[in-house]
């Protein structure tokens, strides 16, 4: 995989880590907690992903 198509899986995967982190904060009343279980879980299924 050449750099630029792995740049693009970044900015692929960076943007539901950032807006969906903001969508989940407000949903389950301001806990981080519950948005570093979202974040960890996306970042497993991006490496998942990544690693093809």
């Amino acid at each position: 995989m050449d750099i630029s198509r792995k740049l693009g899986s970044l900015v692929f995967c960076g943007v539901p880590a950032i807006v969906g982190g903001g969508i989940i904060y407000a949903a389950f009343g301001g806990s981080f907690t519950v948005v570093l279980i979202y974040e960890a879980l996306l970042l497993l299924a991006a490496g998942a992903f990544l690693s093809k």
